[in-house]
């Protein structure tokens, strides 16, 4: 899939995280639910409840749609930046 970031916007160092086994390129101080988005994930998760999926909605920590597992730990992925060699899994 070809990148969807901006072009002409200068970004941080390239880093390179895990996403269900699969490397993914991201920019340092870009948050997991934005490199998700670039390499083309839509949905991050399933509701418990009802099974529907949830991915990126308000992107400021208020919703939890995006929730991911970065490192073992569940984190809301638009609150939490991509590092070296983390690795996320995404639940759908």
């Amino acid at each position: 899939m070809t990148a969807q970031r901006i072009k002409g916007i200068e970004r941080e160092t390239p880093v390179t995280i895990t996403v269900n086994g699969q490397p993914v390129q991201a920019y340092a101080g870009e948050s997991v639910a934005a490199a998700l988005l670039v390499a083309g994930w839509r949905a991050f998760r399933r509701a418990e409840a009802t099974g529907s999926l949830r991915g990126f909605f308000c992107g400021m920590g208020m919703c939890f749609d995006c929730l991911v597992t970065v490192d073992g730990v569940a984190v809301r992925g638009c609150m939490t930046e991509v590092r070296e060699g983390c690795v996320v899994t995404v639940d759908c």
